[in-house]
């Protein structure tokens, strides 16, 4: 038995020795995956036991602010330096505010343009919206100085050795043609303002067309124009405007077209692009641009007498004080106070035919009967005198005593173009018009 176990113990000798082997392995195998799992801990504590147990545990900041002294700079003022500046006149505007707006601190400059009548442009014709340069120095001494008078017209003053010296210069304006188009939504006016075309050139398209065109009335939405005016400019800046010289007007799908041409005398006129004068001996309204409130009739209702009675002109609507044009050349035959018409005149035309003008506020100054006036002067003023509910011009127009409707009435042309001007005048309508056509086609290309 002792052998048997003697041989059985040696037997499983080696694989008790292999099976403790194993286990030893596998316990180091474990304890070196937990060494190396501590070994970030370990770190730390020991990152954190190596610090002096004296440091703080944060840093402190703090501002420290010290002077600095910097080097001077180096200016020398000059008090001779100039400098410019530019204004323009504002309403109840004098010379001393104007300059002290301006920094002008200068007291013989300003006694000099007060007393001098060479300045007194500046000094008691101030115009609101018209400009005013000048150049002065450090010390707001007053060296030159420009006033702009009118659109062709500067006053200059500037400081010489003598003095200061004033005098007024003409500008040296350059003259454009300019080009534009527009198109009628409510009225003629908001149509120019839209296109950025003056007043001015308004006026005169109405004015060339009157006589075929009632600019309050007959205008529709969609109605369109070109135009070709002169516009005068200085220094790049647009001074003043000129005349028409080509426009085409579409109203109600009808076409009217002008073209401005002068003789050699110095007369000029509209005519068509063939030569035929677009000019009538009379103006179809007196009124620059106006509306018909009461029209030619034989039975209308009268507002003051309450009758029915003939009304034999028409009535133009405009504020007391709007300017009244004599509708063609002729001879005043009354001028003064005449019943219901109140302050009315009379004017006198060849083969036979008379204009009255009533309700006025007041004549021209220096009209009298007898004296000849011209188609487009001035005559009198729009008012509401005599039987009158409100201001307006009562306008008519009679042909050897009888009257007509002036809105109506065919109205005698001028004569056509001299034969000795007609070459001249061809070479210019086929320029205009080459112009006029241009803008068509532009137009044309901008609504495709």
């Amino acid at each position: 038995m002792s052998q048997f176990f003697n041989r059985n113990k040696q037997k499983f000798k080696p694989a008790i020795l292999t099976q403790n082997l194993l286990q030893g392995l596998r316990k180091i195998k474990l304890r070196w995956a937990a060494v190396l799992l501590l070994l970030p801990f370990f770190a730390v504590i020991a990152a954190f036991g190596t610090a002096s147990p004296n440091q703080p545990r944060y840093v402190k900041s703090e501002i420290v602010t010290e002077g600095v002294t910097l080097p001077l700079a180096v200016h020398n003022v000059d008090r001779n330096e100039e400098f410019w500046q530019i204004d323009q006149v504002r309403r109840d505007d004098t010379l001393g505010s104007l300059f002290r707006r301006m920094s002008v601190r200068d007291e013989d400059a300003i006694k000099f343009l007060t007393i001098s009548p060479d300045a007194r442009a500046i000094n008691t014709r101030l115009i609101p919206g018209h400009s005013l340069e000048i150049k002065t120095n450090l010390d707001g001494k007053l060296l030159h100085l420009e006033y702009e008078v009118d659109n062709e017209t500067i006053l200059v003053a500037g400081l010489t050795p003598a003095g200061y010296q004033v005098a007024t210069q003409k500008l040296i304006l350059q003259n454009h043609q300019i080009l534009k188009s527009a198109t009628i939504v409510n009225s003629l006016f908001g149509a120019t303002d839209d296109a950025g075309i003056p007043d001015q050139v308004a006026l005169q398209i109405a004015d060339i067309f009157s006589s075929d065109i009632d600019f309050y009335n007959d205008l529709r939405s969609g109605d369109h124009f070109n135009v070709v005016y002169e516009a005068f400019y200085n220094a790049g800046e647009m001074m003043k405007v000129g005349n028409v010289l080509a426009v085409e007007f579409v109203n109600k799908g009808k076409k009217y077209q002008a073209i401005h041409f002068g003789d050699a005398e110095g007369k000029f006129a509209y005519y068509t692009p063939e030569g035929k004068s677009l000019h009538k001996s009379f103006l179809r309204s007196p009124l620059e641009f106006t509306r018909i409130s009461s029209s030619f009739s034989t039975g209308r209702y009268h507002p003051i007498l309450n009758r029915i009675k003939a009304h034999k002109g028409v009535d133009m609507a405009a504020p007391s004080g709007t300017r009244i044009k004599a509708s063609g050349n002729g001879v005043v035959d009354f001028v003064g106070r005449k019943g219901g018409y109140g302050n009315v005149i009379v004017l006198k035309h060849e083969n036979g035919i008379s204009t009255v003008y009533g309700h006025l506020s007041g004549f021209a100054a220096g009209l009298r009967r007898g004296m000849r006036v011209a188609q487009g002067d001035i005559i009198g003023f729009v008012g509401m005198t005599g039987l009158a509910t409100g201001p307006h011009l009562h306008y008519e127009f009679l042909v050897n005593k009888v009257h007509r409707d002036p809105m109506t009435v065919a109205l005698p042309m001028s004569v056509p173009i001299d034969g000795q001007y007609k070459k001249a005048f061809d070479e210019q309508s086929l320029n205009l018009m080459a112009q006029i056509e241009m803008l068509n086609r532009r137009q044309t290309a901008s609504t495709d």
